[in-house]
């Protein structure tokens, strides 16, 4: 004769009234994120697949366009130059973020004298509005009255200035630059708080061993690191390739478009022609690539571990 399987014992009303009590902690951020993000890029789906102009706020006749708006933002003949410019933006930016961001984290690692002030200071530009940061590094990077080239010029390095704003190459380049003394001070202080949880133990035991600071940080800091460069990239990837802000106010896109990226472009869209349907489509893009890369990267970083 068979046994009957045991039935799993009802929840007692104490444990239902606990899951109840997680559910009503949970339903406050659930709400917000459904309302102040959920709703805003499911709006922004259904509007990539209308003909949305002007009149469709007053009206809300907003016809139904299919993939028409994708067909024609990606059959653009600025699409390639586009989708070229905002890969070599992301990548410097990313790259010169990281590389001084990590450099000043291991020298304010050291105790000296006014290191407190001086890390102060160096959150100094994530702390000022990005209008007024592009303001002030446009200014500086004028062809003509711009400090920058007066200072070339003083040093005999430059006789007839470069033109930062007004040359293809040289205005994605600048637009490099300010980004990426944006972007500072943020990895300097995600990687310095990293540096701090490594046990000084490891180094004065790599030291009594023989290691040199090479050694120490290739067989020390870089991997116990490695956690906190991951989310950093992913951060800096994600957030780069959106910005906004500072293009538009260093050199609006310009010149000829040699500064004009995803993000700028779908502003273009949206809001000067006012094709909201191509906007949506173009700034869809710029989510759908946001997240590509990162899942490669973590998925590389967590291959890595695993090797």
């Amino acid at each position: 004769m068979r046994s009957r399987p045991p039935q799993a014992a009802d929840p007692s009303p104490v444990r239902r009234g606990d899951r109840w009590t997680r559910w009503l902690f949970v339903a406050p951020a659930a709400t917000y994120l459904l309302l102040f993000f959920g709703y805003p890029i499911a709006d922004n789906v259904v509007m990539s697949f209308q003909q949305y102009t002007v009149t469709s706020f007053y009206t809300g006749d907003a016809p139904f366009a299919g993939l028409r708006n994708y067909a024609a933002v990606l059959s653009s003949s600025a699409f390639p130059r586009t989708l070229l410019t905002t890969a070599v933006f992301t990548a410097g930016s990313v790259l010169g973020q990281f590389a001084l961001g990590l450099a000043f984290a291991l020298f304010f690692r050291r105790r000296f004298p006014l290191g407190g002030v001086l890390r102060s200071l160096l959150l100094l530009p994530w702390l000022l509005p990005l209008v007024a940061s592009g303001t002030t590094w446009k200014w500086m990077l004028d062809p003509d009255t711009g400090v920058v080239n007066a200072v070339l010029r003083g040093l005999h390095l430059t006789s007839s200035g470069v033109p930062w704003l007004t040359g293809t190459s040289q205005a994605l380049l600048s637009v490099v630059l300010v980004n990426t003394w944006v972007g500072v001070p943020f990895n300097t202080a995600i990687l310095y708080g990293g540096l701090q949880d490594i046990p000084p133990n490891l180094y004065e035991a790599a030291k009594l061993d023989g290691a040199g600071p090479l050694a120490s940080f290739r067989h020390i800091t870089w991997p116990l690191l490695r956690p906190v460069v991951s989310v950093v990239l992913v951060l800096g990837v994600v957030y780069t390739v959106k910005v906004l802000d500072v293009i538009l106010v260093v050199t609006g896109g310009g010149p000829a478009g040699a500064t004009e990226t995803i993000a700028t472009q779908s502003y273009e869209l949206s809001f000067r022609q006012f094709d909201f349907g191509r906007g949506a489509a173009m700034s869809n893009l710029l989510i759908v690539l946001s997240l590509v890369f990162a899942v490669l990267h973590l998925r590389a970083d967590r291959r890595a571990r695993t090797v």
